[in-house]
């Protein structure tokens, strides 16, 4: 069982005391494990989130799915336009990428303008991002020729 926060503090289990920090209920928790009340080890649902991003998500979770793991490698993405999609793959942060961050980049931005066109309700919305898809569909291509050229 978790710990979990609630008014006045945290609490282990479903029932019982409220304990006025975090540490306390652990403490609780550990107790009710080492005694064999559960069977799970207790360290293990003790498990915090990391600080700092590890490049990993806990066994079982969906956590850390957008995380920034590495913020220096952020490259702003834009993709309402066939402009905008432009400028994304001609900006220096972009082009200062190695070609496999570049790929990834440019499958990210073809994806989001995808799904972005095929939801989009308004024809000229629609249109718009038919456009700023079929630019970086096009995008996609040529790195994939690059990525063929590279390995021969």
């Amino acid at each position: 069982m978790p710990i979990r926060k609630v008014r006045g503090g945290y609490k282990w289990g479903s029932r019982g005391k409220v304990y006025k920090n975090r540490k306390d209920a652990e403490r609780q928790a550990a107790a009710a494990y080492a005694s064999g009340y559960v069977k799970k080890g207790w360290q293990e649902v003790l498990k915090k989130d990391p600080k700092k991003g590890t490049g990993r998500k806990p066994k079982g979770s969906a956590r850390r799915l957008y995380t920034d793991e590495n913020p220096k490698d952020t490259v702003p993405v834009k993709f309402k336009t066939a402009k905008d999609v432009r400028e994304t793959f001609a900006s220096s942060a972009f082009k200062s990428k190695p070609h496999k961050r570049q790929s990834q980049i440019i499958n990210l931005v073809e994806q989001r303008a995808r799904v972005a066109a095929k939801r989009a309700k308004d024809p000229k919305a629609k249109k718009r991002l038919n456009a700023a898809h079929k630019v970086a569909l096009a995008r996609k291509e040529s790195s994939k020729r690059k990525t063929k050229r590279m390995r021969a």
